[in-house]
């Protein structure tokens, strides 16, 4: 899941990043409302973490422009204001969650899986898909009980495949929630994860779990659960 956090507290903003990361997520920082705006609009994501008190936009600015624009992935706001109204403006703005500073990364990671999987329609930290089950917290991978080891990159392909099942999904779209700004778009590296997937879940192909669409991208096929 590729994330944009925008934070203008350089210590703060660094700390959450390397969470995140060791999260398994890939992270794009901004310091202030502007560019905030336009790495939002210029890039696509799976969520937004924004902090209230931005230099050149505020927060609360930031998040009912991205909503007049039609940005709808979730978004959770920081906000160092403790009173209820803070938090009312905040959530009407646009905003679909919030966390008063101070407060632990791991609470943020676990408020943040949260939005995601109910974008996405789930519920539970567990999203199957027949045999197959994917824990979005604990970053686990079963198949009929017995584990799955994947790479950071492969388990990340994997569960947004998870999340999106039954859907056509391009190249592009992949490499842009998965990896951050500075990785090579050209790059054949969704091809070769791709190909290690397919081995690692089925290498018998008995499912046939993920199919390739040509001159569309992939699709994830959603099996039945008996």
């Amino acid at each position: 899941m590729r994330i944009l956090l925008v934070e203008d507290d350089l210590g703060l903003q660094r700390n959450l990043s390397e969470h995140l990361q060791a999260a398994n997520y890939s992270v794009d920082i901004s310091s202030d409302g502007e560019d905030g705006l336009f790495q939002a609009t210029e890039y696509q994501y799976d969520a937004a973490i924004i902090d209230v008190g931005l230099p050149k936009i505020d927060g609360l600015s930031l998040i009912t422009q991205l909503r007049n624009k039609q940005i709808d992935y979730p978004i959770l706001i920081l906000t160092a204001r403790d009173g209820w109204q803070d938090k009312v403006l905040g959530l009407d703005s646009g905003a679909d969650d919030y966390l008063t500073k101070p407060f632990q990364p791991e609470e943020l990671i676990a408020r943040l899986n949260a939005l995601i999987r109910r974008s996405a329609g789930q519920a539970s930290p567990t999203v199957t898909n027949g045999p197959f089950s994917l824990n979005t917290r604990t970053l686990e991978l079963m198949h009929l009980q017995n584990p799955i080891i994947l790479s950071s990159s492969e388990f990340k392909l994997f569960e947004y495949f998870m999340l999106h099942q039954g859907e056509v999904i391009s190249k592009p779209t992949l490499i842009e929630h998965i990896y951050d700004q500075d990785f090579d778009l050209d790059s054949n590296v969704i091809e070769v994860f791709i190909r290690r997937l397919r081995k690692k879940l089925d290498p018998e192909g008995d499912y046939k779990l993920i199919e390739t669409l040509r001159g569309q991208g992939y699709r994830l096929r959603q099996l039945s659960s008996s």
